[in-house]
């Protein structure tokens, strides 16, 4: 049965691949990034897309025209992110004030615009990071990047707790070493284990399905560190 997704962080890496994936079996995707040019290249008659600063206020706007035309939203997925690898001594509260505008704020913003368009059995799923994982291995340069990623963990716990009556369920998926662009600029001469489309695969299936056994929960998606 065909689901209504929204996807963010649509340009390159995962988040590509994943609108691709859903497209394919059926769904209507809506697909959310500052560059659609990769996703309107596809010309996917089941993705629709345009460009979407998630630190602009009004191009929320423009998600929220969008989805008026949909009788409910089935999944949202929190994908979208950015990275800085730099010392902290060296991190501005201007640098930290731009990570967590992509990756904190950004993922509240869009879900409180989405949430009530969502069913009971709807499902929001956060990508989070293991390097937000309280007790992983961490790594130096990463302060800005990897505690925003542990906020969006603590959010969804929240988040379930708030709305278990009603629904939707919440979750994240705190995900190690994909060979991605975002994993290059962290790590440049780190080969991972994944690619892009095998974890995007796993993703679209936990998105399905995933509610109907975790709400609240962190799953971490890692078999290699980082």
């Amino acid at each position: 049965m065909s689901k209504n997704i929204i996807i963010t962080g649509t340009s390159r890496g995962i988040g590509f691949e994943l609108a691709q994936i859903f497209a394919d079996e059926g769904h209507k995707v809506l697909a959310l990034s500052r560059n659609p040019r990769p996703i309107l290249d596809i010309n996917h008659s089941n993705i629709a897309t345009f460009s979407c600063d998630l630190c602009q206020q009004e191009d929320y706007d423009k998600v929220e025209e969008f989805i008026a035309e949909w009788d409910h939203v089935d999944v949202l997925i929190n994908n979208a992110g950015t990275l800085l690898n730099k010392p902290f001594l060296a991190t501005t509260t201007e640098d930290f004030e731009a990570i967590y505008k992509v990756n904190v704020f950004a993922v509240a913003e869009l879900t409180r615009l989405v949430v009530p368009k969502m069913p009971k059995n709807g499902h929001v799923v956060t990508i989070s990071s293991m390097g937000g994982i309280q007790g992983s291995m961490k790594f130096p340069g990463l302060s800005a990047y990897s505690s925003s990623k542990g906020a969006v963990i603590t959010l969804t716990e929240l988040w379930a707790e708030e709305f278990k009556e009603t629904g939707p369920s919440f979750n994240v998926l705190a995900i190690g070493a994909v060979q991605t662009e975002m994993l290059a600029e962290a790590f440049p001469d780190y080969q991972a284990p994944l690619t892009a489309q095998q974890m995007a695969q796993y993703m679209k299936d936990f998105a399905l399905t995933g509610n109907q056994f975790y709400n609240g929960k962190i799953l971490q998606v890692s078999s290699s560190t980082p």
